[in-house]
């Protein structure tokens, strides 16, 4: 069968035409879109932009949150024959400049207000910018701009057009082919301009049947949509498995709702990133720690339980009677409403990918029955290049190659990957395409790893961020900032870690708190603070930082390659990172080199032995507006240990 995503819609609206493809909460109410609703609004939004002037190949950038009508754009203008691009919807005005320009856009479709503003403010620089459609009117109604409209009268011009046309929308799907161009996704743009990933809609629905076979998804399940769409993980996840297996994709309210909107839904098949498992862990462990002795003790007794066993029962293991029967009751006391806290009740499956995830946390999830797993896998691969099977799920490694996938690694280390899914090239970089892909087919992942002895792949670093330690004890030492970097995220009390020491003798870090987390800590020590920077300079904290710095130390110096990679020196900064600010990407990637010539004071302060450092930095606010946040920062030593094998 030659697939495409207009044609998997198609196939659910004959196949079961009223049964839910999508339910989106408005005004705190569940709305239900069936398969044959989704169809008839595609075919209108078709009927419209094609009336409008959309073309065969031609570039469409679709900017918002997960929305039932949103995503209807996207089939509608893959019905076309055009390739939606999704950007990030927290992308500043300017961000959105290069993508446009780069794929030559003339028309967009975006959620709201917001981003309508953010469109206007920068079509100077945009000439070709012709079509402008917004989904929510909401403070819309006195717009007046040239070729801004709703999508409302796009919607009631493609039902004119398609009266007028009965066949076109149908003629125009039969016209796709599984290796024309789907959509195209902007890689974060860690150094210089994004590129854009041409996808094919062979290479994002194989991947997508690979992942949905390998875990047995269909139609009976539910997932709650909530990631950017522009990443591609969310495209996959609610979009390309979504049209090949036929399950529901919930998208909540709001961002600020989508705790208790997951909660309602109770998704079997859900993806986050770590960092999204560590907040929802945290709120917990807040809470618990202002329950009552009875429940806390209670809570510490059975998690006590879970650690031991949990993880075993979770792998299929025998934990033998009394520990199983003591686990029941564990998972009714406990274990079940935790779940059901974390709306994590039905959930079947559950993935996290895109940085490591802390062995303790890892742990945790399993150990209280929920099926965490990761995968490996990136923009360029369509996403599935590794998985975890059931029962073989590890906190240090991404799995084994999944159907299809073929790795090797070269001389340097680096993960080299063949797969169904790759890329069809970097738009307009002919270059940067030669650069990752070979003329055989290898994909350069620039990630450096190695297949341990149960056929399991393990990520040290980037390869490129992979350096080594110059003078001093550890002369020639192996230095991953990204293995650091991670060790210290895996506390709850540290949101973020920059870590420098290449061509350096010893290795210092930048630090970033977890407000929340070491926020409450402070309060039920009566510690006092006006907010983050001042939170972020009491010795008190100080020395909670330098105990998990120490705790990572010593887990260090027992890894034989890593060892020379202990933390000398450290200090918290002042502000939190932030994308708006240049420091992290929009999928939440430190961006080291600009931080480091951003902060160089701070570096050097590190380095030159100083004990506080001032410094002024300038920040970017919500609303556009520039600001400044100073303050007199300390920088702190911390002990590190005799690698064990020399000891020994």
């Amino acid at each position: 069968m030659q697939h495409t995503f207009p044609r998997l819609l198609l196939g659910h609206a004959q196949s079961h035409p009223q049964g839910a493809a999508m339910r989106e909460k408005e005004y705190g109410i569940w709305q239900t879109t069936t398969w044959a609703g989704m169809a008839e609004l595609v075919e209108q939004l078709a009927c419209g932009l094609h009336q409008a002037g959309l073309r065969r190949g031609e570039h469409m950038v679709v900017i918002g949150a997960n929305r039932p009508r949103l995503y209807a754009t996207m089939l509608a203008a893959q019905s076309l024959g055009a390739i939606p691009i999704p950007l990030y919807q927290d992308a500043v005005a300017p961000e959105c400049v290069f993508p446009i320009n780069n794929a030559e856009v003339r028309f967009c479709v975006v959620e709201d207000q917001e981003q309508v503003d953010k469109l206007l403010e920068i079509r100077d620089r945009c000439p070709q910018l012709s079509h402008l459609y917004y989904d929510d009117p909401r403070g819309l109604r006195n717009y007046h701009q040239p070729g801004l409209s709703s999508m409302a009268s796009l919607i009631e011009a493609g039902q004119a057009h398609s009266k007028a046309n009965p066949q076109l929308f149908r003629e125009q799907v039969a016209l796709g082919r599984p290796d024309d161009v789907a959509a195209m996704f902007f890689t974060s743009g860690t150094t210089g301009n994004p590129k854009g990933v041409v996808h094919t809609h062979q290479t994002l629905i194989d991947r997508a049947t690979v992942g949905s076979r390998f875990d047995k998804l269909n139609r009976q399940d539910e997932i709650l949509a909530y990631l950017p769409p522009a990443w591609i993980g969310q495209n996959i996840f609610s979009y390309a498995q979504w049209l090949v297996t036929g399950y529901v994709v919930n998208c909540p309210e709001s961002a600020s709702t989508v705790t208790i909107d997951l909660k309602e839904v109770g998704p079997t098949y859900y993806f986050a990133p770590p960092r999204i498992f560590e907040g929802l862990l945290t709120s917990v462990m807040i809470r618990m720690e202002d329950a009552g002795a009875i429940k806390r003790g209670m809570f510490h007794r059975f998690m006590a339980l879970a650690r031991r066993v949990g993880p075993d029962r979770m792998d299929g293991k025998s934990i033998g009677l009394i520990d199983s029967i003591k686990y029941r009751l564990g998972d009714w006391l406990v274990y079940g409403p935790l779940r059901n806290n974390l709306g994590m009740s039905r959930v079947r499956v559950a993935y996290t990918a895109g940085e490591a995830i802390g062995p303790d946390l890892f742990s945790f999830y399993r150990s209280i029955g929920i099926n965490l797993k990761q995968l490996y896998g990136s923009t360029e691969t369509a996403v599935f290049v590794c998985l975890q099977p059931d029962h073989e799920a590890r906190a240090d490694t991404v799995g084994v190659p999944c159907e299809g996938v073929e790795i090797k690694l070269s001389d340097s280390g680096e993960i080299l990957v063949k797969s169904p899914g790759l890329l069809k090239g970097y738009y307009k970089n002919e270059a940067a395409t030669a650069e990752v892909l070979t003329a055989d087919g290898w994909y350069h992942t620039s990630d450096a790893g190695f297949i341990d002895a149960s056929g399991h792949l393990k990520i040290i670093d980037r390869v490129k961020d992979v350096g080594r330690l110059k003078g001093g004890a550890h002369d020639g030492a192996m230095f991953a900032p990204k293995y650091v970097e991670n060790k210290l995220k895996f506390f709850s009390h540290i949101k973020e870690a920059v870590a420098y020491g290449d061509q350096r003798e010893r290795v210092c870090v930048m630090i970033n708190i977890d407000f929340d987390a070491v926020g409450n800590w402070a309060e039920r020590r009566n510690l006092p603070y006006a907010g983050y920077t001042d939170l972020a300079q009491k010795p008190e904290v100080y020395e909670l930082i330098r105990e998990c710095v120490e705790k990572v130390n010593a887990d260090l110096s027992r890894d034989e390659l890593l060892a020379g990679s202990q933390i000398s020196r450290f200090l918290v900064l002042h502000k939190e990172l932030d994308a708006d600010d240049g420091e992290l990407t929009r999928t939440n990637k430190v961006r080291r080199g600009f931080i480091a010539e951003k902060y160089g004071v701070l570096v050097e302060a590190l380095y030159g032995g100083k004990t506080e450092q001032y410094i002024e930095t300038q920040v970017k606010f919500e609303d556009g507006r520039t600001g400044s946040v100073s303050a007199t920062l300390k920088l702190s030593d911390a002990r590190t240990f005799t690698p064990v094998k020399a000891a020994a």
